[in-house]
């Protein structure tokens, strides 16, 4: 494969280097790219460096799959011509995650769906990602109606800005403001841009993605987001209400048997899960299981990933993966020859 990573030089896209040397796919060349300021930077992968270049010169490359997370603007102006030249976009960005002609993506959910012809397919929101791998075999068994989660999400989420303001903050030193308030020792309710509802754009992300991720509208969703003071995975209090009731035991099974699922749970030992654990980790981890007892057939959980992995990079590289392994992709005989 032919592979370019553009966006190479942001928080997510040294991350993208990472896991896809971790899980070794299949590279015949690679092709870092990054905007004007960045083109000419040298980056490492696989202990080689690599000169850093500009989306024109990539476009020209052709590569066979590009793995973007460099900002809904650009892979607007971009994506669709990387995709004219023949080569795969996976978008990290929101720019196409509601465009009803691109398929939204969690492989172990929905990449079955995938066809050669889909030449730009979106990565869901970081947030979206934990929160429907732990809900799609629930709603396979019981049938989900209303879903409330609140998310505590990592400033890493925001970008490196945010990281420096927060460790600038707690070190007592003053300097760029990524938010319009402190984020060290607080919570900002405030994830995203806000919306004329009222909501985030961020807390709309959670709202409508599940739905098409599932491929169901008949189920809703509601969120609150907010940022705090964590370096790296984001949290989410879910509480889920179902049609038909469940048991907790059999709850527990069907999440252990999922996939990139690790259950947390046993109050007696203070097991439960937390960012400090998740950072580093492709899995999402689900703990805090228990009946709502306010009302029938609702369950209370609590879900943790690292929201730049399985949130970004590595979901992302599962999708490349999916599309090597079913000859999705130009090439894909010669890369796994």
């Amino acid at each position: 494969m032919k592979v370019a990573v553009v966006g190479a030089t942001g928080m997510v896209g040294e991350v993208m280097l990472k896991v896809l040397e971790e899980r070794n796919f299949p590279i015949s060349e690679l092709l870092l790219v990054a905007s004007e300021r960045s083109v000419g930077k040298k980056l490492v992968y696989k202990n080689e460096e690599h000169t850093v270049i500009g989306l024109a010169d990539a476009v020209a490359a052709q590569p066979d799959i590009a793995i973007f997370s460099a900002g809904g603007d650009t892979s607007l102006e971009w994506a669709p011509k990387f995709a004219e030249v023949g080569t795969t976009v996976i978008d990290n960005s929101s720019a196409w995650r509601m465009d009803p002609t691109k398929k939204l993506v969690v492989p172990e959910i929905n990449a079955n769906e995938l066809t050669v012809e889909d030449k730009i397919i979106a990565n869901p929101n970081c947030s979206t990602i934990q929160m429907v791998l732990a809900l799609d075999p629930l709603h396979k068994k019981y049938q989900m109606k209303r879903v409330v989660v609140s998310t505590y999400q990592s400033v890493s989420g925001t970008g490196v800005k945010a990281v420096e303001q927060m460790e600038n903050e707690a070190a007592g030193i003053e300097g760029e403001m990524a938010y319009p308030y402190p984020i060290n020792r607080n919570a900002l309710p405030h994830c995203d841009v806000f919306l004329e509802n009222g909501y985030t754009k961020e807390e709309m992300k959670l709202a409508r993605e599940p739905q098409k991720i599932l491929d169901d509208h008949t189920f809703s969703v509601t969120a609150t987001a907010v940022r705090i003071p964590t370096a790296g995975g984001h949290s989410e209090s879910v509480n889920v209400e179902f049609h038909n009731d469940f048991d907790l035991t059999e709850v527990r099974k069907l999440l252990s048997e999922t996939p990139g699922i690790v259950v947390q749970d046993n109050p007696d030992t203070n097991t439960y899960p937390m960012p400090v654990f998740a950072n580093g980790k492709d899995d999402v981890f689900v703990g805090r299981i228990r009946r709502d007892e306010t009302q029938p057939n609702t369950l209370n959980m609590w879900i943790v990933a690292d929201n730049l992995r399985k949130g970004a990079a590595t979901n992302a590289v599962q999708i490349a993966e999916y599309l090597v392994k079913n000859d999705l992709v130009s090439n894909t005989s010669k890369a796994l020859s």
